[in-house]
């Protein structure tokens, strides 16, 4: 997007106090934008992010605000989190935080107090097309948050901000050096950031309560009991530690059989599918698929993407078809579709086709 058309624009920047955010609010500064700082308070007993965005606004000059989103937060990404994994599935609570929380009510509360824009520290990059708005890879690839950030509308994408889409992520942390931003250099977490100390177990059975570890049976593709497992949320497709199935070659976890409580397993070969369903599909680029389309589908955030065959199989749900079998196709997760840099769109993945 054109910063310089904008110039003299109000834009709120949600900041977590890490380096991305602090230097996204710099680079707005230095191009003319009034900025504003806001921290969104997810965690009722969490507050120690809150001073360090406070001293870094500071620094730079800018006004800082506090929106507790506490509520809408355990509504919305909390309560969805475990309600999938009682379904079997592998959620994304990233992926919904954005649509529904940040680019949601969050870009909702900022217009209300006067902000012409969204900005956040995404690794991302949104143009306006022809018709549309646009979503584009990072120039950093190896940063991208393309994936993640699918589920915006065109409402949303005219709105928001990437202020990082063009610049690595070394110059991101060398701006920061340079500015005195140095509070912002702390170590990144790669955690769920609701999930304290990536206990799943524990948050698990403090959301949904103990009856989630109940006990099951481990079964093969031919419904043989080869082992027990501790419950099911506790299993994700693919994985193959944690079985502590004695056997000569490795079992790996296939699906599951929620309504018996059963985890079924396979070997290496039987993880890979033709291609998938997705539902719940979102369009970026288009407005709606018609006929076959050509893309790369991207099916996890760190996957790499495969030649793939769109189709529509109704309203709301597609069918992807993978040039070579992909390995672990997991419901729950996404499925996103890409030309090049260019974002398509993208579903929940609700099903593996078997082969």
């Amino acid at each position: 997007m054109c910063f310089n058309k904008l110039k003299r624009k109000t834009v709120a920047v949600a900041m977590s106090g890490g380096v991305d955010s602090s230097v996204a609010a710099a680079l707005l500064l230095q191009k003319g934008y009034r900025v504003i700082g806001v921290h969104m308070e997810i965690d009722p007993y969490a507050h120690i992010e809150t001073p360090a965005v406070k001293n870094i606004t500071e620094r730079l000059g800018i006004p800082f605000t506090r929106l507790s989103l506490v509520s809408a937060f355990k509504k919305e990404v909390i309560d969805y989190f475990a309600k999938e994994y009682l379904c079997g599935h592998t959620p994304n609570p990233c992926i919904v935080c954005n649509e529904r929380i940040k680019f949601g009510l969050l870009l909702h509360r900022m217009r209300e107090i006067g902000a012409d824009f969204l900005a956040t520290g995404h690794y991302a990059k949104i143009t306006k097309g022809q018709h549309r708005y646009l979503l584009l890879k990072a120039e950093d690839t190896s940063r991208d948050q393309s994936y993640f950030l699918y589920r915006l509308n065109q409402e949303q994408l005219s709105s928001v901000l990437f202020p990082l889409g063009d610049i690595k992520k070394d110059k991101v942390r060398a701006i920061a050096q340079d500015m005195g931003l140095t509070g912002a250099l702390k170590p990144e977490s790669r955690e769920i950031c609701f999930i304290p100390h990536s206990d799943y177990k524990a948050f698990l059975t403090e959301q949904v309560g103990p009856h989630i570890l109940k006990t099951g049976d481990i079964i093969d593709t031919k419904g043989n009991i080869i082992g027990r497992h501790s419950g099911i949320y506790g299993f994700t497709i693919g994985q193959r530690r944690g079985l502590k199935i004695p056997s000569t070659a490795p079992y790996y976890v296939r699906a599951f059989d929620v309504k018996y409580n059963r985890v079924i397993v396979g070997r290496r070969e039987d993880l890979y599918t033709k291609g998938l369903i997705a539902k719940d599909v979102n369009w970026i680029a288009i407005s709606r698929l018609d006929g076959e389309l050509k893309v790369k589908t991207k099916i996890r955030y760190k996957h790499k993407e495969a030649d793939s065959v769109i189709t529509r199989e109704d309203d709301n749900r597609v069918r992807v078809i993978f040039k070579e079998p992909q390995k672990a196709v997991t419901p729950g997760q996404a499925a996103v579709f890409y030309q090049g840099p260019k974002v398509i769109g993208g579903g929940w993945i609700e099903s593996g086709l078997e082969n």
